[in-house]
């Protein structure tokens, strides 16, 4: 946590160019030897499953393969992580080349993108099925608390570098956007457990179905694992449900409405240079999707609360405290977040594709750590275009306008291009633009830090202004 009076009230800001390439090597089709052998069916179908191509809606908003995304992106499947015998979805995220995973505790975890990453990491936007499970009010994720269970996962779509151009908030050093599976997916019953040492256990039990055009899926999950310090000690325990109901309309359009809680037991976290929390948050949230061929209707509520004790790095024990303005170094925290979306995609003229939209947030937050209850607004309009010119290339452009209590308005321009000299081998150059408006949090923070000199030098008060880089 770093105090620099200065700068509170300014968005941070990010701008990437970056150059790839993009490769896949396949021999020719006359490269087998005459006398070869005919593949039997069941390895056919397999060496024509490896062939396929991924396709990816994290860098557009919409369907594309993996090599025409307008951005770097990673994908990790349903099957790399049952392969992998992970028990968390950072432990699945150390695999992902550029992404940096740290472990603070037993518990504590930052991920971060291209060296970004610190204590109380704050610039990576994740969501759950396209909802945003980034904290506003204090920009962070509890990759402890991530409300769903693995089995449901059925695969991670991984974006390395800015996005605020489609993703406006908080999309400043990338986005992950974790795609669970559908009702006729899972149809049946799931039930998974792990364990390991320090105490590790991990969870899981899913039903899921249908009946005629309604699917259902339920879920339970507990996980935990002991301290580090103390392989006795309990350094964290959480337990979430899950359900999601979605029914296929006549004309082939789907509403889907989901909810659930997450309960975590007090640990060590959030740790930062100087102060050392102690946490136990609690997580809910419920939300409603309308899709309809090219258009998405999006409305979700993602509750937040915390009581927080406030401590500091050991060796400035009996140096220095840090308290709300009543001298209390517990304090509670109680957040909510609205958000509405609307998308919208279209084809046009030859061969263009654009997605245009809207998205409205609004966020509150209680706390004995602030000046009083506060608010904000956040409004975004967007477009954005692909145009195939060739066969060869593709150009995309677009642009983000957002609004916010606390800032001035701001662009986030995009642009990337794509050039494919021959079959199976594409090099992409892009530059986008990218910010992080200041929280709740930072804005009004109300904190004291009380420095205790040795005699005769009296103790000393003086504000804590909070803003975290």
């Amino acid at each position: 946590m770093k105090t620099d009076p200065t700068t509170r009230g300014h968005p941070l800001l990010a701008a990437m160019l970056s150059v790839s390439l993009a490769a896949i090597d396949t021999p020719p089709s006359n490269a087998a030897e005459p006398d070869a052998k005919e593949p039997v069916a069941g390895v056919r179908e397999e060496l024509e499953l490896i062939k396929e191509e991924e396709t990816v809606s994290i860098a557009a908003r919409h369907e594309q393969p993996i090599s025409q995304a307008p951005s770097n992106v990673y994908v990790i499947t349903d099957e790399d992580i049952r392969q992998s015998g992970a028990t968390d979805l950072p432990t699945v995220l150390r695999r992902v080349p550029g992404l940096e995973v740290m472990q603070m505790s037993g518990a504590d975890i930052n991920v971060s993108v291209r060296g970004d990453n610190q204590p109380v990491a704050n610039k990576l936007l994740v969501m759950v099925d396209g909802r945003s499970i980034f904290i506003d009010v204090q920009a962070t994720v509890f990759w402890k608390a991530i409300p769903v269970t693995l089995p449901e996962i059925k695969r991670l779509e991984i974006l390395k570098g800015p996005a605020s151009a489609v993703y406006g908030f908080n999309a400043f050093d990338g986005v992950i956007n974790i795609i669970t599976k559908s009702a006729q997916e899972m149809k049946g019953t799931t039930i998974q457990f792990g364990g390991g040492e320090l105490g590790t256990i991990s969870s899981a039990a899913v039903q899921a179905g249908t009946l005629g055009n309604l699917g259902y899926r339920f879920s339970i999950g507990r996980d935990q694992n002991q301290e580090w310090r103390n392989r006795d000690a309990l350094a964290f325990r959480s337990n979430k449900v899950n359900g999601q109901l979605d029914y296929v309309f006549a004309d082939q359009s789907k509403l889907t409405l989901a909810g659930g809680l997450v309960d975590v037991n007090r640990y060590d976290g959030q740790i930062g240079e100087i102060e050392i929390l102690s946490i136990a948050p609690s997580l809910s949230y419920a939300s409603a999707v309308y899709e309809r061929s090219a258009l998405t209707l999006r409305a979700f509520w993602n509750g937040y609360s915390d009581d927080a004790l406030t401590a500091v790095d050991p060796r400035l024990n009996g140096l220095i405290h840090v308290t709300d303005r009543s001298g209390s170094q517990s304090f509670p925290f109680f957040g909510n977040t609205y958000n509405l979306d609307l998308l919208h995609g279209v084809e046009f003229a030859a061969g263009h594709h654009a997605t245009y939209g809207l998205n409205y947030r609004h966020n509150s937050l209680s706390s004995s750590a602030t000046n009083a209850f506060s608010r904000e607004d956040r409004l975004g309009l967007y477009v954005q275009d692909i145009w195939r010119v060739s066969d060869r290339l593709t150009l995309t452009g677009g642009v983000r306008l957002d609004f916010q209590t606390e800032i001035n308005a701001t662009l986030s321009p995009r642009l990337a291009l794509l050039y494919s000299p021959i079959p199976d081998h594409t090099f992409r150059a892009g530059f986008s633009v990218a910010y992080r408006p200041p929280t709740l949090f930072e804005t009004h923070a109300n904190l004291r830090n009380v420095i205790t000199l040795p005699p005769p030098i009296p103790a000393t008060t003086i504000p804590f202004l909070v803003h975290r880089i």
